[in-house]
């Protein structure tokens, strides 16, 4: 593993979250990143980012908690966006056809403004 994985999360306002994954998000690592998103949305978190712009690769475990993430959120009557920066993880999410289902953009303020 060549690229070192890191989760941080934090609640910025009332209903506001911001999770941030670095590294390779893959079957090893996404149980860390579910538990981050789970916490924020848990603590009453109705608008959420997720931070992908310093994450080097992603698997479909990963991207299956990107989508139960969206469906929770879409659920409690909220909404997700997401960064995204690097070229592997805008490929990933082009041939899945998730560009399609999330918000994506480049940087976090544009993303947190976009949830309005």
């Amino acid at each position: 593993m060549s690229d070192m994985f890191s989760v941080s999360s934090e609640r910025q306002g009332d209903d506001l979250g911001v999770v941030v994954l670095a590294g390779e998000v893959d079957i090893f690592t996404a149980p860390q990143f579910k538990e981050s998103l789970l916490e924020l949305l848990d603590s009453g978190v109705k608008r959420l980012v997720v931070d992908l712009s310093e994450v080097t690769f992603i698997d479909s475990t990963a991207l299956g908690v990107l989508i139960g993430g969206v469906r929770r959120v879409h659920g409690a009557g909220g909404t997700m966006t997401i960064v995204v920066t690097t070229r592997p993880v805008e490929r990933v999410l082009s041939v899945t056809g998730l560009d399609r289902v999330f918000s994506m953009h480049a940087t976090r303020d544009e993303a947190i403004a976009a949830l309005g």
